[in-house]
């Protein structure tokens, strides 16, 4: 990968991030994945245009390229996206397992312009009672058993 390589993919990131504020489809964030010099997948903020939460830039661009490259990792890949992630998406981020993940804006821009993900950073250095949505355990042990189904299930697909 050429030195400028970067400043392209992030360019489209950043265009696709206006792209969708400028089509109403949600917030101000892009992102492509790349795989070998190449843009595999694309996604823009489609949170309000889809009535869906996790709609998030970074969301979209990683289904894709994983339905495009027909798995559930993204192993030799680097994500570029326009804003650093929120936490749902460094989680997914983290679970798809690309190479790098190269950002332009930081969180405290994003919090600047009334996307302030701190409240989310904050919630997880609490206790489960003192989180500001309330979180309740039901039937464990029923559950419990789907999981010790899943440490005997000899066909399964580790991830």
């Amino acid at each position: 990968m050429k030195e400028n390589d970067n400043q392209y993919f992030m360019r489209r990131a950043i265009a696709l991030a206006q792209e969708g504020m400028n089509a109403g489809a949600g917030g101000p964030f892009g992102a492509v994945v790349v795989k070998d010099g190449e843009i595999i997948a694309e996604g823009h903020n489609s949170v309000t245009s889809q009535n869906d939460p996790t709609a998030h830039a970074e969301i979209v661009a990683i289904r894709l390229a994983c339905d495009k490259l027909n798995t559930f990792q993204l192993a030799g890949c680097i994500i570029y996206t326009s804003c650093e992630p929120c936490p749902m998406c460094l989680g997914a981020i983290y679970w798809a397992r690309p190479e790098k993940v190269v950002y332009a804006c930081n969180r405290h821009d994003a919090a600047a312009v009334e996307f302030d993900d701190q409240f989310i950073y904050n919630e997880l250095d609490v206790t489960l009672e003192e989180r500001k949505i309330a979180f309740s355990q039901e039937l464990r042990d029923e559950a419990l058993v789907v999981f010790n189904a899943w440490t005997n299930k000899v066909d399964k697909t580790r991830y």
